[in-house]
């Protein structure tokens, strides 16, 4: 029923999107009123919230971390490392582009043109490696929309590419079949750009006369006409402040009311099935708890419009305690926890940095078909999803490197996609070294390590039959698998063990475990899985 109720709501939202867009586009500047239903904005009532199982089986989604800092091609938080002196940005961006006091964030964005951007060609990519949901950032710290949003000027539509890149992916994603996301980051942005402020972050309208920005200003952008943060222009206090506190300049009700606005009529434009926020728990949390419930309640509200009084949708935020999990989906950034969770969670990770960099690039520091693979098999035992980023070039292109990856991820989940998508944790995660090790996360997550070896093991479940892989490849002729041994989880007996990709293998029941006979032949070069189907009991 509940895919019933999700396929009849995307029919819904493709056949009105049309007609909501021109509505919010005609919207004039007045504050986007909560819509109203089931969820009142509180945590008692969001806590009625359940994860989607179209979520829990997907498993795996890819995100275009993408947006004007990527122009630059020198690595994630360009936009506030460029007017940090003396850093490696720094020195960079003066070389290529020249004082930032003279060319900015602001000019950044007026150079980014994405010409080479093709979402059709990249989403049936994507969907093709085995992606089952996508995300588009929406905004990222440097406050610039990715949408023709009438409550901020400088964005995408006006300004750079003069495209609506959320649109763009949004419309391919409809084509495709894939569940669509938007991540949101422009909380921070009060904050994140005080270093501009010793720059060209005071500038304002009037400054633009004569320039090519002229009839912009670029505060709408920079944010900066406030007292600024205590010590802003160290680099690392910022990491101290991200909460709110520890000296953190306070943002304006103004500030507030101009992100909830955006992020309401990104909702009523494109219904996305999911929104990410870079933020611990929700947008300015720390500081007002209320506009992140408000937020919450309308796009519950909205998508249970859709969806005959059922929610489909998914929030994802940071750093939460377990009541907060109830209400919005937990998500790790970088890493992966030690031991499984009962809540469905989701990790999201990139393999390289998080805006494209050249020098990553260059120097063949892209994470490995093979630990994505291993990150994706650990994932899913432990009852999460994978978000993985494939950093796009400023033009809109990903590179030859990346392709490589991306192939080679498509070959093992072409085999061995059964064991990942529509799974569910069984008794034991897994066995083997890493298993039985501590590894816990720091802030949010950065814990992540390409660790795994031919002694790791990881299970799944799915219908009557368990999937084991090994997540290196075995160099000896058999494997115990030791979770089946008698003891405390009684298992009935095996009736057949296949090889993914290759065919039935030999097999024992013994009182060490299941041993099972390795073949020769490797059917892919990453890790083999296992069907372990059980007899009825």
């Amino acid at each position: 029923m509940k895919y019933r109720i999700l396929f009849l709501g995307v029919i819904l939202c493709a056949a009105s999107l049309t007609t909501m867009a021109e509505d919010a586009e005609k919207a004039q500047l007045d504050d986007i009123a909560i819509e109203r239903g089931p969820f009142e904005p509180k945590w008692q009532s969001l806590s009625a919230w359940e994860c989607p199982e179209w979520f829990k089986d997907a498993k795996f989604g890819i995100w275009a971390h993408w947006g004007p800092q990527c122009q630059a091609e020198a690595g994630d938080w360009y936009g506030r490392g460029m007017y940090e002196p003396d850093s490696r940005q720094n020195k960079w961006h003066t070389a290529n582009f020249g004082n930032p006091s003279e060319f900015g964030m602001k000019d950044l964005c007026g150079a980014w043109k994405a010409e080479n951007w093709n979402p059709d060609e990249l989403v049936a990519l994507y969907k093709s490696v085995g992606a089952r949901y996508f995300f588009t950032l929406g905004q990222h710290h440097d406050n610039f929309d990715l949408w023709n949003s009438p409550y901020q000027p400088w964005n995408s539509v006006n300004i750079g590419p003069k495209k609506d890149i959320v649109r763009g992916w949004a419309e391919a994603c409809r084509k495709y079949g894939l569940p669509i996301g938007i991540s949101m980051h422009g909380s921070h942005t009060w904050t994140w750009m005080e270093p501009a402020r010793d720059y060209d972050g005071m500038l304002t309208a009037a400054d633009g006369i004569g320039k090519w920005w002229e009839g912009y200003d670029p505060q709408d952008l920079y944010e900066q006409r406030h007292d600024p943060s205590f010590d802003y222009r160290n680099f690392g206090t910022i990491h101290s402040q991200w909460d709110w506190g520890n000296g953190a300049a306070l943002p304006s009700e103004a500030f507030k009311r101009k992100f909830r606005n955006r992020v309401l009529q990104c909702i009523e434009i494109f219904s996305p099935d999911m929104i990410y926020f870079d933020d611990t728990v929700l947008p300015f949390y720390g500081c007002d708890e209320q506009l992140g419930l408000d937020i919450l309640a309308h796009y519950y509200n909205h998508s249970a419009k859709l969806n005959y009084g059922h929610q489909q949708v998914v929030v994802m935020g940071k750093q939460l305690n377990e009541e907060q999990k109830d209400v919005l989906l937990w998500d790790v950034e970088r890493g992966v926890p030690d031991r499984p969770q009962q809540r469905y969670w989701q990790t999201c990770t990139c393999i390289g940095q998080w805006h494209y960099d050249r020098d990553t690039y260059e120097q063949n520091r892209y994470k490995s078909a093979r630990q994505v693979v291993g990150m994706l098999v650990d994932v899913v035992s432990k009852n999460g999803n994978l978000l993985l980023s494939i950093p796009v070039r400023g033009d809109g292109s990903i590179d030859e490197k990346e392709l490589k990856i991306l192939e080679e991820i498509k070959a093992w989940l072409d085999i061995n996609g059964e064991s990942i998508y529509g799974t569910r944790p069984w008794h034991t995660f897994g066995e083997g070294p890493l298993a039985e090790a501590s590894n816990p996360l720091r802030s949010q997550g950065f814990n992540e390590k390409d660790n795994y070896s031919s002694s790791d093991v990881r299970f799944v479940v799915k219908d009557n039959i368990i999937y084991a892989t090994i997540l290196r490849w075995p160099e000896t002729s058999n494997f115990t698998f030791r979770s089946f041994a008698p003891g405390e989880h009684q298992q009935p007996g095996v009736d057949s063990v296949e090889l993914l990709g290759y065919g039935p293998v030999t097999f024992d029941m013994s009182e060490t475990g299941l041993t099972v006979g390795i073949p020769e032949t490797q059917p892919n070069a990453i890790a083999p899985v296992f069907r372990i189907r059980m007899a009825s009991k």
